[in-house]
């Protein structure tokens, strides 16, 4: 087989035959993760820059799929494996599993995208009864030696195997209480061998087979299982978290095995290029020494400060921090470095662009546009809309009294308040019935990943910031607490003593703060972000009391509005929100939702009007409710003073105004009863009656209204012209637009809009002045965008109402299926997320798609928007921008987010184009 084939042959139709399968590290490099995944292709990188690299291979991403497609492994692969193992074998001069010298290789996974933990690794395969005394023999160290093979068996067994890997932990137990030492590095060689022993008795007993003597069989084993760990649950529920395509495979990584556990000139430790939790510069990571690198990401052992290695092995940190800086300056972002130092020789395991939390990233992206390592176009790539809404968050309030009882490692900032669980199921169980949990173990696991998912937040009382808890706690943006040495966490009694004695059992409310690694007692109060406060004016970046998180914030948002198409309203209703919105960045309001207005002390006008029985009693209850309306634009208007205001008419069914069915029911029985007057409540009940609708969402609602009911619509209106007209006479500078809802064909549209300009233009001769009110309507029935051609020839605007459009597509009802069958949907992959969060490309946008280009054709200078709830959701916001959309709109508080992905949005199709 040619060594120099395309790497992305098999995405162009060649046939599996003809596929190469297996990677040299010498041969790929970083832009091929989709082939080698991750793990790989940085391997390669670091191989093609001189690092120091044990030498190995990598099984492709294709290979997967096709054994995750046909349930059994490529034809060709055992022989290209063959081949590449054949060569690592002459580079280093000795076979695997060989009896006197055995060469020993590590079996990984590396996706294209990260999944810490989530999938499997095997490490020391190559050891068996035989080769365990030739590398006791050649490293000079007996106990090293049967370390490695019990781990190998440990780690085979849960892996490969199948076995409960409590087991092997309750059997190391015993060990080490039987030699009364607490960790496992004081365990002899004659310890270890009858740990061995033991190990392999539960493989027997356990797995039904013995443990493989062949290590060629080891590894193909190990292959195979990390292939099937794709589709293991836990990284299947990762990836639903996370939004990961199911259908990318994992390459497999096959190292030669270096040592970290051959005494105290060698260790295992994490390193990142840059604070992940602050975005800080310095030296920031885990180091311990004679030990394996599971041990550090486990958090069974607790680990010293990098830093601390300049002490221990000065050439190594010297070594370490020069590559750093390399591996930092070629990727020109935070690397997250795995190394082991073998007897003095430090080698590379792997690099990555590190997990961060939401405030390291803003802080970095800053950093590197100063250092002059990215430009600003890049640097909004490097931040997203979901972690500047983390950092728009409550912070816990400094000054409260509460009982601090204890402190750990800041893993992952975040103020996090709930009751104390101890194990991943209660957790889940406890959160699906609406209570707020703090997950609390002495270390996670990827078997606690339902329970992480599920709880507020993570605290441990092991492990650092490279440990499991804290690197998928910070993937997630969950709050992490690591570490906290001083609390005693007793899973089994379901109980946490503190210092002092005091004991926390399972319920009782503890608070964690993410960014301190403070642990409270009960219920800390919150305070507002000082981000939210930087965007609602409290705060000014550049001020002296002005942190650097917001400085950041404000450079990254600076970069957005320069690079944004796509203009960002609110939905707003009142004058208040519209002021909070407009400090948030608003540049208008999308969608005032008049109906709001209708409520609280003005139901009993609204009573009146739909109970009237005559066109006189109807127009009487409008005359009413017209300078009330009025006055609500007045505000409006002047709030929003000089930037577009969409108003929409009256759109929900008229029932809604009026008393619950079930209780006029009651108060009309009781009446009755009483033989009480009862006439306006029974006059009522009948309407609630003559109203009912069996679903009133497709029913008499929208511009359905203003047609059966005279007047509605007209009064509506003249509020706004009014109201817009004492604006101008003001000197100030109304520009409302009125949004008719629920069209579905044109004729609806153009006889609400004839008697509409009919009323603005008496209003315009009434006042001697030019009112300039555009009239366009809500696209939320797919006639609606199907027709969008013909209704753009009455409209001079649409704005896409996709809560509804996604109903009506779906034929969901909202208020419905997402409590009885939506979590299933999830669950099961049918769903990657809620249609009703994120837009649904294929079916819903592509009817927007359509809509927005069959009106244009029409009417070239329609102007496009949304005012659903995608129109603040960052993906959304991305789709939106590529279909040539005007402006989005969407609640105050997510004005920011997508200000933020508009200018992502921008810098990504622009980066495109230029490419």
């Amino acid at each position: 087989m040619s060594e120099n084939k395309d790497p992305q042959v098999a995405e162009h139709g060649t046939s599996v035959e003809d596929v190469k399968f297996v990677y040299d590290f010498t041969e790929g490099n970083k832009d091929l993760k989709d082939l080698l995944g991750g793990k790989g292709a940085n391997l390669a990188e670091m191989t093609n820059l001189g690092l120091p690299v044990p030498p190995g291979f990598t099984i492709t991403t294709e290979a997967c799929k096709v054994y995750l497609d046909s349930g059994e492994e490529p034809a060709a692969l055992r022989d290209e494996v063959s081949a590449h193992l054949d060569a690592l074998e002459r580079r280093m001069g000795k076979k695997l599993g060989q009896a006197d010298d055995p060469l020993l290789v590590s079996v990984r996974s590396g996706a294209k995208f990260s999944m810490p933990g989530m999938m499997d690794t095997v490490l020391n395969i190559g050891l068996s009864d035989r080769s365990v005394q030739g590398l006791a023999k050649q490293a000079g160290d007996e106990r090293f030696a049967w370390d490695s093979y019990r781990r190998l068996i440990q780690m085979f067994g849960k892996t490969v195997l199948g076995v409960d890997g409590d087991l092997f932990e309750e059997a190391l137990e015993k060990a080490k209480e039987a030699k009364k030492v607490a960790v496992d590095t004081e365990l002899e060689a004659a310890d270890l061998k009858k740990l061995v022993t033991r190990f392999k008795k539960i493989v027997k007993t356990e797995a039904g087979r013995d443990f493989p003597q062949d290590p060629r069989e080891q590894m193909d084993l190990a292959i195979k299982a990390v292939f099937d760990s794709w589709n293991g649950d836990r990284a299947k529920l990762y990836r639903r978290q996370e939004r990961i395509p199911h259908d990318l495979g994992t390459a497999v990584n096959v190292c030669s095995m270096v040592f970290g556990n051959l005494g105290p000139d060698s260790g295992t430790g994490v390193a990142f290029t840059r604070d992940p939790a602050s975005g800080h510069q310095g030296v920031y990571g885990d180091y311990l020494q004679n030990a394996q690198g599971e041990d550090v990401v486990a958090g069974i052992r607790n680990t010293v400060p990098l830093a601390e290695l300049e002490r221990i092995d000065k050439k190594s940190y010297d070594q370490l921090m020069q590559i750093m800086e390399t591996l930092e300056n070629h990727y020109k972002d935070l690397c997250d470095i795995e190394f082991t130092i073998e007897r003095g020789q430090l080698w590379m395991l792997q690099t990555r662009v590190g997990k961060r939390t939401a405030g390291a990233a803003f802080r970095i992206a800053t950093q590197l546009v100063d250092q002059g390592l990215i430009d600003e176009a890049e640097a909004l790539q490097r931040v997203n809309g979901a972690q500047l809404a983390q950092l728009m968050f409550p912070r816990f309030d400094d000054s409260a009294k509460v009982a601090q009882v204890g402190r750990g490692i800041a893993a992952s900032p975040g103020a996090a308040v709930g009751k104390a669980v101890f194990d991943s199921y209660t957790a889940v169980k406890w959160s699906r019935s609406g209570e707020k949990v703090i997950l609390i173990r002495r270390e996670t696991n990827p078997d606690d990943l339902d329970g992480m998912i599920a709880a507020e937040g993570i605290l441990t009382s092991r492990g650092g910031k490279t440990s499991h808890a804290a690197v998928v706690a910070r993937g997630m943006g969950k709050t992490c607490v690591c570490g906290a040495e001083e609390l005693e966490v007793d899973t089994k009694r379901r109980r946490m003593t503190v210092p002092g004695g005091h004991v926390v059992e399972e319920g009782d409310l503890i608070s964690i703060d993410g960014s301190s690694g403070k642990v409270y007692l009960g219920e800390v109060p919150v305070v507002p972000s000082p981000v939210v406060e930087y965007f609602e004016g409290r705060m000014h970046a550049g001020a002296d009391d002005a942190d650097e998180l917001v400085e950041a914030v404000h450079r990254i948002m600076a970069f957005a509005d320069r690079k944004r198409r796509l203009r960002v309203r609110a939905n707003a209703d009142n004058a208040e929100d519209a002021l909070r919105a407009r400090r948030f960045g608003a540049q208008g309001i999308g969608l005032c939702r008049t109906e709001h207005m209708f409520l609280g002390d003005r139901r009993e006008l609204v009573e009146r009007l739909i109970l009237a029985d005559t066109q006189a009693e109807r127009e009487e209850s409008l005359k009413e409710l017209l300078p009330l309306q009025k006055q609500d634009f007045v505000e409006l208007f002047e709030a929003m003073d000089g930037l577009p205001v969409t108003v929409r008419l009256l759109d929900p069914p008229l029932h809604e105004f009026l008393p619950d069915i079930t209780e006029l029911s009651v108060r009309v029985a009781l009446a009755e009863s009483r033989q009480e007057p009862h006439e306006n409540e029974l006059r009522l009940l009948q309407a609630v009656h003559r109203l009912h609708e069996q679903n009133p969402m497709l029913g008499l609602r929208g511009v359905r209204l203003g047609l059966v009911i005279p007047g509605l619509f007209t009064m509506q209106v003249r509020a706004i012209a009014e109201a817009a007209a004492d604006r101008k006479a003001a000197k100030g500078d109304p520009r409302a637009e009125i949004m008719i809802p629920l069209v579905g064909t044109v004729q609806e549209l153009e006889i609400v809009r004839e008697e509409a300009d009919r009323v603005i233009a008496e209003v315009e001769a009434a006042r001697g002045t030019e009112l300039k009110l555009a009239i366009g309507t809500m696209i939320e029935l797919p006639r609606a965008a199907l027709t969008a051609g013909q209704i753009a020839e009455a409209a001079e605007f649409f704005s896409f109402g996709t809560n509804d459009l996604t109903q009506t597509v779906w034929g969901f009802s909202r208020d419905d299926v997402e409590a009885s069958f939506f979590t299933a949907y999830l669950e099961k992959g049918i769903f990657g997320v809620s249609p009703f969060e994120t837009i649904d490309r294929d079916g819903v946008g592509s009817l927007v798609q359509a809509a927005a280009k069959a009106g244009r054709a029409t009417r070239p200078d329609l102007k496009l928007g949304v005012c659903g709830e995608h129109g603040g959701d960052p993906e959304s916001v991305h789709f939106f921008h590529e279909v040539g959309l005007d402006y989005v709109s969407c609640s105050p508080f997510r004005i920011p987010v997508a200000r933020l992905e508009a200018g992502r949005a921008a810098s990504r199709s622009q980066g495109s184009d230029h490419r």
